[in-house]
């Protein structure tokens, strides 16, 4: 039965529940913890925050839960509200542009790279929370590194991968799933041969078509700019990546190159491909929910191959917290998100969020629910392997308008479907691109 990303979130909350304040042996209860503070909230102190909406409703009572125990400590409260995930980077914009709204905004990807100077000095926060917990992953902290100092805290990365259906692999042929790019063509047309062709977004889904076609283009050498931010996306590895996803294309079923974030679920959960990426909901939803009882068991969980280039080539939605020059309450925000991060509230916060948020900081990569199944190993590297979005030029407004204005994804598409050549769809991408590199 087709399903809404709603629907698949809400019949997923049940599930992450249950998991979202299990104490594991060596975890400290949040409530326990001696905290010491580094900064001394202002007198009269409070705080507004803007986060996402949850997509796990465990994620977002762990949040509200760990803020109450910080005014419980502290005695400042904080205002905790939501938008839609698609509407932070529109009120974000707004805030820095007038100077006023919340003090702390959870942010996507690149959007703190717009108005960097309209945001807080976080490198002291950074450093120390660093220094205690393993350093952050390198490629993650980009998103929140300006000039060489924070303008954010890095807070999670949205770990993709392919859920596929064993079964079936194994009936077309295979013992396991290929871990190479010449391996994933050929078991996507032999599932094809046995009626169960496989389905990745070829359209515009922020989450699932970018990570999707970013990862044709890199896992082949490709790359938009260089280190220097000089387009370079019309290049012989590219048309290579190109030449290889029209062969990958004729094995998925009908109407890829029109999917948004949503159909992939509906289709896989429905029984109608084999095999797509996305995140761990839908896999935790083909475990535990009793509608999908047939597939429970036979669905596994695996990263995307590995091409040309010998190294693993992923783009994940991140987000970071930033806070805003014009707050009233700097060391209140500071003092807030110093607790948030400590390992009681951030281990409670990643098992509450289903493993659907993977960790900023290396030390929390040893949190239990990573090792709980198999099948979350995949998710539990995603801060590790990810590329920035700008790979592997400097990241600004010219990457995030690249991102937002999904030019990999239309050339990709048009590739593979045979609308243009991939020469053709290259000069095309490259034309757009040097519309926003002036360089």
């Amino acid at each position: 039965m087709p399903i809404s990303r709603r629907d698949l979130l809400l019949a997923s909350a049940g599930m992450a529940a249950t998991s979202g304040f299990t104490t594991f042996p060596g975890f400290t209860p949040a409530h326990a913890q001696d905290v010491t503070l580094r900064y001394k909230p202002e007198p009269g102190a409070s705080l507004r925050i803007l986060r996402w909406s949850s997509f796990v409703k465990a994620d977002e009572e762990t949040w509200l839960a760990n803020t109450k125990k910080f005014s419980d400590l502290t005695g400042v409260p904080v205002r905790v509200d939501k938008e839609s995930w698609e509407d932070i980077g529109p009120k974000a914009a707004v805030a820095a542009s007038v100077g006023s709204g919340p003090d702390m905004i959870m942010v996507w990807l690149d959007n703190a790279q717009l108005y960097a100077d309209k945001l807080l000095d976080m490198t002291d926060l950074a450093d120390y929370l660093s220094g205690k917990y393993g350093g952050w992953y390198p490629n993650l902290a980009l998103y929140s590194l300006k000039d060489k100092k924070f303008i954010g805290l890095p807070l999670a990365t949205i770990g993709n991968a392919i859920c596929y259906r064993d079964s079936w692999v194994k009936q077309a042929g295979f013992s396991a799933f290929p871990k190479d790019t010449a391996g994933f063509l050929e078991v996507c047309k032999a599932l094809k041969g046995i009626g169960h062709p496989a389905g990745f977004t070829l359209g515009h889904g922020v989450g699932d078509g970018n990570n999707f076609c970013y990862w044709v283009l890199w896992s082949h050498g490709g790359k938009v700019v260089d280190d220097a931010g000089k387009v370079v996306i019309n290049s012989p590895e590219t048309i290579a990546a190109l030449r290889y996803v029209r062969q990958l294309y004729p094995t998925f079923i009908p109407g890829t190159e029109t999917w948004l974030d949503v159909n992939n679920n509906r289709a896989f959960l429905a029984g109608e491909i084999s095999a797509t990426a996305n995140g761990i909901l839908m896999y935790l939803a083909s475990k535990n929910d009793s509608q999908y009882a047939s597939m429970k068991g036979d669905v596994k969980a695996v990263n995307m191959p590995v091409g040309p280039t010998g190294v693993p080539a992923e783009m994940f939605a991140t987000s970071s917290i930033v806070g805003f020059k014009y707050t009233k309450y700097p060391n209140a925000l500071k003092a807030y998100l110093q607790f948030m991060f400590e390992a009681p509230q951030m281990n409670a916060w990643i098992e509450g969020s289903a493993g659907s948020y993977c960790q900023p900081l290396k030390a929390f990569a040893a949190n239990p629910i990573w090792t709980s199944d198999p099948n979350m190993i995949p998710f539990s590297r995603a801060s590790e392997i990810l590329r920035p979005s700008g790979y592997s030029g400097p990241l600004g407004e010219a990457s995030a308008t690249v991102l937002a204005d999904y030019i990999v994804v239309d050339m990709v598409a048009e590739a593979a479907t045979g609308k243009a050549t991939p020469e053709e769809a290259a000069k095309r991408a490259e034309e757009r691109a040097k519309r926003y590199y002036r360089s």
